[in-house]
Formats: structure tokens, C-alpha cells, sequence
């Protein structure tokens, strides 16, 4: 959950656990903090706890993002690690290895592969490179432990993300909450006057 404004320690652990998601302070009391200098009314307030609460969703639109990409990425290293294993134990026999690959969408090339101790794997954008088999493999296993440390911390920072728009709507509706509380106040001394 959010720390409140007494608890500095714990943010800074927060913040730098979650590097570049800001940290939603909790308003305990709403009266010291519309007090504050840049808190003039209600209505700026609630801008700016609205414009915070826009750029959590934003930050949490990116994370989704990453985390589909993680997830449709970590089983293809997995299958291409697998293809690696077979191609290592077929490394030492003689005969060649019959597969089907794909060409296109949907479109696949039976193809015979003989005994062979190179590989060709893509790196992305539009790069492909030879390696032996065995750095073939020590690489996508490095590539298979990022990506789910990676889709870990991304799972980590959503569910920091959710707690800061929990923190930020409950501030919105605090504020809000105390200036019908003030209006109704004022109302109520103009109407006795």
C-alpha cells in the first residue's frame, strides 16, 4: 500500500524499488494540506490529482504493453532452447534431421537438415547471426532468465501502479468530500446571517 507523509523511509525504499513511478502521498489531514502553498482551491487540487491519476494510467498502458510482449516472448525462447537440446543430440548421429519450417504465415517447407554444430538465430531488427550450438544455447538461457526477471519486475510494478491509483482516488475523493463539507459550511453561515 502508499505510505503516508510520515513515513519517509519507506517511500525512498518504494521509489527506488519502483524507479520512474512516482509515489502517491496519502492525505491524512485534508485541512494542513489545502493549506499548503500551490493548494488554493479545491477545484486545482483536484486538476492535479487528476493529472497524476492520467499519468498512472499511461505508465500502466506501457507496462501491459511489456508484460504481453514478455509473455508472447519468454515461451519462444523456451521452444527455440528445446529446438537447441535436439539439435545437440542429434549433432552426433549421421543422418539428417527431417523438420518442416516456416516460410510465411501459416506456411510451412519440409526440409532436411544434416548434422551440423552452427546455428543461426535472430536478434532483432532484422539481424541474424551464426553461433555454435553451445553458445547458441548459453545465450538464449541468459535471454530466457532477463526476460522473466524483467516480466517479474514489470508484474511488481503493476501492482505498485495499482496502489498508487488507489492512494490518488481515495485523495480525489477526500478533497472533494471536504470542499462540499466547507461549501455547505459557508452555505449555512450566509443562510443564518
Amino acid at each position: 500500500m502508499a505510505t503516508t507523509i510520515e513515513s519517509g523511509n519507506a517511500g525512498e525504499a518504494n521509489k527506488k524499488k519502483h524507479l520512474g513511478i512516482p509515489e502517491a502521498i496519502f492525505v491524512e489531514d485534508v485541512d494542513s494540506f489545502m493549506k499548503k502553498p500551490g493548494n488554493d482551491t479545491a477545484d486545482a487540487v483536484l486538476r492535479k490529482l487528476d493529472e497524476q491519476y492520467q499519468k498512472y494510467k499511461y505508465m500502466e498502458l506501457n507496462l501491459v504493453q511489456k508484460k504481453q510482449r514478455l509473455k508472447s516472448q519468454i515461451p519462444q525462447i523456451k521452444q527455440t532452447l528445446d529446438i537447441l537440446k535436439h539439435m545437440q543430440k542429434k549433432k552426433e548421429t549421421t543422418e539428417p534431421m527431417d523438420t518442416h519450417f516456416l516460410l510465411a504465415d501459416n506456411v510451412y517447407c519440409k526440409a532436411s537438415v544434416p548434422p551440423t554444430d552452427k546455428v543461426c538465430l535472430w536478434l532483432g531488427a532484422n539481424v541474424m547471426l551464426e553461433y555454435d550450438i553451445d553458445e547458441a544455447e548459453s545465450l538464449l538461457e541468459k535471454n530466457l532468465s532477463t526476460a522473466s526477471k524483467n516480466l517479474e519486475s514489470v508484474e511488481e510494478d503493476l501492482d505498485f501502479l495499482r496502489d498508487q491509483f488507489t492512494t490518488t482516488e481515495v485523495n480525489m475523493a477526500r478533497v472533494y468530500n471536504w470542499d462540499v463539507k466547507r461549501r455547505s459550511q459557508e452555505n449555512a453561515l450566509k443562510s443564518s446571517s
